[in-house]
């Protein structure tokens, strides 16, 4: 029994530590699938954003539908893991700075700053997701990447890309004294813009080259082109050094929109794809170690089991073994008591039989009579 436990402890106690680490990854994971979701309800919301930048500076007040949307599907999303992440109060904060926007007045300057706060910290909201969430410390370089992608240099470009469409439209219609202030902001949205459009191209090609996914190359191709192309027509637009052509950067920005919304959406679904295969797999591994642990616990039993039988056994043949020698030790005596009988300690004896106390011993066969009697 003692054998038994000493063996049976250390088995426990690793199987303990496996399930251990197994339950602290399948934690991980599903915190990085809520931050999925949660990045791909904020994906739309950064778009819906711009397009109310664009048309609040044209005069429209009333929210776009698509903000309305956008800010539902978020609601939605921080009420069920907002906790876990820990953007609850981000987002309060956010949804308030958005509810004032349509209320926004005192000119173009004022309309627009309003909307960059809110861009801005829609864009902190998406850091706080990926970070939250343990996104930003995925161990796999696919995912780490990707995340890169749709959680911080798309919507950043996004943003760009609006901005610098909305700066050179207000560049166009403003006095001549707020012109060069709006040129600079114009330039340094357009190389901001560009530097991020480099640097999210390399990522993905990055991703593509380390990815487990057989999927992810190919679903890339269509939207990438797309994006790229919005690129080039947003820096024909730009036209650094010259005047911006509005109406080309107007198309590209709704280009971009487009591209980027589709490729975001591409990306989210193959990180998803990902973090479910590692779910399945840790979900193996515990089922499998439940098994060892078990055949372990059975084959302990069965050894024990065996080797109590065994002892069992070897004590009962020592038994018998000295139950037969005792047998051939044991005397036996027969006739009465001091007889001489076979028993008789006498018996053999080569003086004859021992005659029994008061008798005459009888020599030459029969009692010798007396001469008298003679």
């Amino acid at each position: 029994m003692v054998l038994t436990v000493l063996v049976l402890l250390p088995a426990a106690g690793l199987f303990l530590r496996v399930l251990q680490e197994n339950s602290k990854q399948r934690d991980t994971v599903q915190l990085e699938q809520d931050g999925v979701e949660y990045l791909t309800a904020l994906g739309p919301l950064i778009t819906a954003l711009a397009e109310s930048q664009s048309s609040a500076l044209q005069g429209v007040a009333a929210e776009p539908a698509s903000v309305t949307a956008a800010v539902a599907r978020v609601q939605s999303v921080d009420d069920r893991v907002g906790d876990q992440l820990g953007t609850r109060t981000r987002w309060t904060d956010l949804k308030d700075k958005i509810s004032k926007l349509p209320k926004a007045t005192g000119g173009e300057e004022k309309v627009f700053t309003a909307h960059v706060e809110a861009a801005d910290l829609t864009l902190e909201l998406f850091e706080a997701v990926r970070a939250n969430s343990a996104l930003k410390r995925d161990p796999d370089a696919d995912i780490s990447l990707l995340q890169d992608v749709v959680a911080e240099q798309a919507p950043t470009a996004v943003t760009a890309v609006s901005r610098m469409s909305d700066l050179a439209n207000r560049a166009a219609g403003a006095r001549r004294a707020l012109r060069p202030a709006l040129t600079v902001q114009f330039g340094y949205q357009a190389q901001k813009a560009n530097e991020i459009v480099s640097e999210l191209t390399d990522t993905l090609q990055e991703a593509v080259d380390d990815t487990k996914s057989n999927t992810l190359s190919g679903n890339l191709v269509s939207n990438l082109d797309s994006f790229r192309r919005g690129i080039e027509a947003a820096n024909r637009g730009a036209n650094l050094g010259g005047a911006p052509d509005v109406s080309t950067l107007v198309t590209a920005q709704s280009t971009l929109q487009t591209a980027l919304s589709a490729l975001s959406g591409v990306i989210l679904k193959e990180i998803a794809a990902l973090l479910d295969d590692r779910s399945d797999s840790l979900t193996y591994r515990r089922i499998e170690a439940f098994a060892l642990f078990g055949v372990a616990i059975a084959l302990i039993v069965v050894a024990t089991l065996w080797t109590r039988g065994r002892a069992r056994d070897a004590r009962t043949g020592s038994t018998e073994q000295s139950g037969e020698s005792g047998r051939d030790v044991s005397v036996q005596v027969s006739g009465p008591a001091g007889g001489n009988g076979p028993g008789s300690p006498y018996n053999g004896s080569p003086y004859g039989s021992v005659p029994n106390y008061g008798e005459a011993p009888n020599y030459g066969g029969g009692r010798e009579r007396s001469g008298a009697l003679r």
